[in-house]
């Protein structure tokens, strides 16, 4: 049942990275415009964060989504999310109101205090469920499992 768990861990978490990165990719400056509006990176930081940060949230998405090196993006994904949690409970705090960019868009939200608390919800959730796949080790339905057979070791004579 816990593999099955993970499979749809994997999904959900995958999904959601894959539409993230793909609705900002075909705008890149718009995703450095997010970045910066967070107003927690250095000018040049935030660009290079945001000019790389979609075509990261694909491949971590489809990893997770193939179960390719799952463990691993599943890592890179809870760290993520830990960042993202940060960076918006730092603008509500600041009283900043800003969409978070997290599926296009940032910039100023006259109605972005009333956002905060569910967009941490969700990235918290997704933090669970990434951390899930670091413990879980294996999942159902995931290339690693071809990959990466567990193979009987050979007996050794001496």
């Amino acid at each position: 049942m816990r593999q099955w768990l993970g499979l749809v861990a994997r999904l959900v978490t995958g999904g959601v990275w894959i539409y993230a990165g793909a609705v900002k990719l075909p705008d890149p400056y718009a995703s450095v415009q997010a970045v910066r509006a967070y107003e927690l990176l250095p000018a040049s930081a935030a660009e290079a964060v945001g000019y790389l940060l979609p075509p990261l949230e694909i491949v971590v998405g489809l990893a997770l989504v193939l179960g390719l090196l799952t463990r691993g993006a599943a890592a890179v994904s809870a760290v993520l999310f830990v960042v993202f949690i940060i960076g918006i409970a730092s603008v509500w705090a600041r009283g900043m109101e800003i969409d978070c960019g997290c599926f296009g868009g940032g910039g100023y939200d006259p109605d972005a205090q009333s956002s905060y608390p569910w967009e941490i919800a969700r990235d918290a959730a997704l933090l669970l469920a990434s951390l899930y796949l670091v413990w879980l080790r294996r999942s159902r339905l995931a290339l690693d499992d071809l990959l990466f057979r567990r193979t009987t070791s050979p007996t050794h004579e001496g």
